[in-house]
């Protein structure tokens, strides 16, 4: 009898984990597809538009005039005489345009995943039924991370160190509501 009981405990606490995770994963889906039709990501196609033809630019001005890099190359002939050749990136005024756009919409999906993350570990804090209330803070926890990773390269520093102290601080505010008892 004795036997039925744990084998039964430790099912059911593997059950418990495994809709812990399952919630974890879920809500974080949830977040980052809900994020994905509000904000419209930038599309490369739509600042550099596919051609079926590409034909060399190999002058400076005419680089220039379609908003391309020119890069000239010398090279050395003959003694006193050189030889200038060039390569135009003519999408670079275009690729700069689509990693601005990439970065502003970086920035929107970083501060929303944040918030939600939070008001996932605040609404954690506050539930009366335990599986929940863990599911919600590491879904809130993987919520934070998620939104880190994606924008932690593109942040500048100062924005870091104001992001990881609006974090601490709603972390240790929810730690002494909740556990100061």
């Amino acid at each position: 009898m004795e036997t039925n009981t744990i084998n039964s405990s430790k099912q059911s606490n593997f059950v418990k984990v495994s809709i812990i995770v399952a919630i974890v994963i879920v809500m974080n889906l949830f977040f980052n597809y809900a994020v994905s039709l509000v904000y419209k990501e930038p599309v490369m196609d739509s600042f550099i538009k596919p051609t079926q033809v590409i034909e060399a630019i190999i002058s400076k001005d005419k680089c220039v005039a379609v908003g391309g890099q020119w890069s000239e190359n010398v090279t050395p002939l003959e003694k006193g005489k050189t030889q200038i050749e060039g390569y135009c990136n003519e999408n670079y005024t275009n690729q700069l345009n689509f990693d601005a756009a990439r970065r502003v919409y970086e920035k929107k999906v970083f501060i929303t995943l944040i918030i939600l993350g939070i008001l996932s570990l605040i609404f954690a804090g506050f539930l009366g039924i335990q599986i929940l209330s863990i599911s919600f803070a590491w879904g809130g926890v993987l919520s934070l991370i998620i939104a880190s990773i994606r924008y932690w390269s593109q942040a500048d520093n100062w924005a870091k160190v104001v992001i990881l102290a609006i974090a601490l601080g709603i972390l240790i505010w929810l730690a002494i509501k909740k556990f100061n008892k």
